[in-house]
């Protein structure tokens, strides 16, 4: 356990991205009953995680962690939950065919509701309000009404990610996720994409290697694991009354979880000396993420490793870089190098996304596919020159068919931006993209895997 650590130890500390709530009474009352009601997780599965975060960090395994930038109360459904799975499914079955090594299935599910914000304030026709902080906060709505922070948003949130996680855990256990049901997982709407044509080939391929297992006496029925996979669920640490709320004592180990999400993370935003979410996470018994952009320098990150990891557990610690395109490879050397000589056991994934966001010219937020692809190609360039491992990608992305962010084989252009532009926050990858993007991350991973072999060989 942590020296000298509560759940609410870290109101001492300077928190920022924090809402101003005008009625202390009825956020004591919020979290009051959020604190009373069951886990949304529980430790040892937490603790299952972490294992196979340590496989990861050790180059035997890949982390995949994708799904909604931010999630809403409005789009809530269970088709949405469904076919964001789905395509994860997709996704990890191109990860693992190529590679030849499990993939660890983290969805940013039933939990990502809070967005840190650039400013405290918005202005739309000069007038000014509270900005949004996402829906378990305040309403996207520009009213004033809206806009002021309601705790009781967290009960909200609280119930629409207990139920999101007992579809996924349905989903996760209960056939959905069998094997031989890997041609169904495709989307409709993605046929005219090249990259479903390529999905159906390595499809057939596994049909025929399972028929080939039955004839043997090798089925779902004798191997379980063929009719069910783990999947685990993360969010952005942000909001930290609902996540103080949130935490329980292990009644087996006497440690501290955040029973809202599997995993946590730390945002690029509140890693600072001194940060409130630092002090928090330092504390509890989850896998933890730590965003790492340009600003991050080595000794700061290095502070940062010694205060959430003193014991360095192997998986407990996941670094998702982002940089941006084109700094990711002047960048990122200099934290890999540190790490490595420190001996930390990290996971190091890949964030190519928020260092990739361009305004088009008819005033949409979007992030170019080229520009996603050429992080991922610099961040998988920079771990083979320094003989470390590129662990893991952590994509915003989507079931649905959205035209959010420009390219792919399916081409987004800036024109049809307007044609289904729906997320709360940031743009998304769609289905096609997100395959699409599992291919490529496919392709060095098989060449990561051949280079390792040679080098032991």
């Amino acid at each position: 356990m942590a020296a000298n650590w509560t759940p609410e130890s870290w109101k001492t500390f300077e928190a920022r991205q924090l809402p101003t709530y005008p009625d202390a009474d009825a956020l004591a009352s919020a979290e009051r009953e959020l604190s009373s009601y069951p886990p949304l997780v529980f430790a040892g599965e937490a603790r299952d995680l972490t294992a196979e975060l340590a496989q990861v960090a050790e180059g035997k395994a890949f982390l995949l962690q994708g799904g909604d930038c931010a999630e809403s109360f409005a789009e809530f459904h269970p088709n949405n939950i469904r076919d964001t799975f789905r395509v994860i499914l997709q996704m990890a079955v191109v990860l693992t065919y190529a590679s030849k090594m499990p993939v660890v299935k983290v969805g940013r599910m039933a939990g990502q509701f809070a967005k840190p914000r650039s400013a405290d304030m918005e202005e739309v026709g000069g007038v000014a309000l509270p900005s949004y902080r996402g829906d378990n906060v305040n309403d996207i709505a520009f009213t004033p009404e809206g806009r002021v922070p309601d705790p009781r948003r967290m009960v909200r949130a609280y119930s629409q990610s207990a139920a999101t996680l007992n579809l996924l855990r349905a989903f996760a256990q209960g056939g959905y996720a069998n094997l031989h049901q890997v041609h169904a997982w495709t989307h409709e709407f993605m046929g005219r994409s090249p990259w479903a044509k390529k999905y159906s080939e390595i499809a057939d391929r596994i049909g025929e290697a399972l028929d080939f297992m039955a004839a043997c006496g090798i089925n779902p029925e004798t191997v379980p694991q063929l009719k069910g996979t783990s999947f685990f669920t993360s969010h952005e640490a942000l909001l930290l009354p609902y996540e103080q709320a949130m935490t329980r004592r292990d009644s087996l180990t006497g440690d501290w979880y955040d029973t809202s999400a599997h995993m946590v993370w730390i945002g690029d935003r509140t890693r600072f000396d001194g940060s409130a979410h630092v002090e928090f996470l330092r504390g509890i018994g989850n896998p933890i993420g730590l965003k790492c952009g340009p600003s991050l320098e080595p000794d700061l990150l290095l502070r940062l490793l010694d205060t959430l990891n003193p014991a360095r557990i192997p998986g407990r610690i996941t670094l998702i870089t982002r940089y941006g395109h084109d700094k990711i490879e002047a960048g990122l050397p200099k934290l890999v190098r540190a790490v490595k000589r420190e001996g930390h056991p990290v996971v190091w994934s890949c964030d190519p996304m928020h260092g990739n966001v361009v305004k088009a010219a008819n005033g949409y937020k979007t992030r170019p596919f080229e520009r996603i692809l050429g992080e991922v190609r610099g961040f998988f360039a920079v771990h083979r020159a320094e003989g470390t491992h590129a662990g893991g990608i952590h994509a915003e992305m989507t079931g649905q068919n959205v035209t959010e962010c420009t390219g792919g084989a399916i081409d987004v252009t800036e024109q049809s931006l307007a044609d289904r532009y729906h997320t709360h926050c940031d743009p998304r990858l769609n289905a096609g993209q997100s395959l699409e993007l599992a291919f490529l991350l496919a392709e060095m991973l098989n060449h990561e895997v051949k280079q390792r072999s040679k080098v032991a060989a």
